[in-house]
């Protein structure tokens, strides 16, 4: 009897821990995992493929000589500036200007000692009269080297007008079989055979002068 009922109590307690209340539920918490927005980078062929592209021949401008020429005759700089060569500009304006203002000044001295060379000549009082020891020969060689410097300054602002005319004219022909222009800065492969990744992009910088 006692046994019976030792056995009835070990089995009810077995089945009392057996049981499981359906309301008991394992909270599991999906907590959110730490993400980082990473742009991916992209592919060696979409790499390689935009820097084909960005090297990819231009059209080149085409100029035309007789026009650019015509326009530096008229006004100088002015072919230049069709040619779209806007750095030269400031240089033929500042040599002929130059030019002209040099030549300006040497006829105003070229004047003034002319006049008073021939006032010499006839004993008439001129703006030297009072410096001790002129002399007709003395103002006569002034005079000449005035118009010496006169005459090449005429000379050196003609030569700048004509090699403006000239520039004009052959850049206008270079530039038809260039493809490229004066400065540019092109994305490039740079080959690296020390490094893991034999190619690399990079930028290439070429001036043509």
């Amino acid at each position: 009897m006692k046994k019976l009922t030792f056995i009835l109590l070990l089995l009810f307690s077995l089945n009392y821990f057996a049981q499981v209340n359906r309301n008991d539920t394992i909270r599991v918490e999906n907590y959110p995992k730490d993400s980082v927005s990473v742009d991916k980078p992209k592919a060696e062929l979409e790499v390689l493929t935009d820097i084909q592209e960005a090297n990819a021949p231009v059209k080149a401008l085409k100029f035309n000589p007789t026009k650019a020429g015509l326009y530096s005759a008229v006004l100088p700089g002015l072919g230049q500036y069709y040619n779209k060569k806007y750095w030269k500009i400031p240089i033929v304006w500042g040599g002929i200007g130059t030019g002209i203002g040099i030549t300006l000044w040497n006829q105003k001295q070229y004047t003034r000692y002319r006049n008073a060379f021939i006032a010499q000549l006839n004993g008439q009082p001129h703006e030297f009269s009072e410096i001790p020891g002129i002399s007709a020969e003395a103002l006569g060689r002034t005079q000449d080297r005035a118009q010496r410097q006169r005459d090449y300054a005429i000379a050196v602002t003609a030569l700048i007008y004509v090699l403006n005319i000239v520039d004009a004219v052959v850049d206008a022909h270079l530039y038809e079989g260039r493809k490229d222009p004066d400065l540019a800065l092109k994305p490039t492969v740079i080959f690296d055979e020390f490094s893991e990744n034999n190619s690399k992009a990079g930028l290439s910088l070429s001036y043509n002068f």
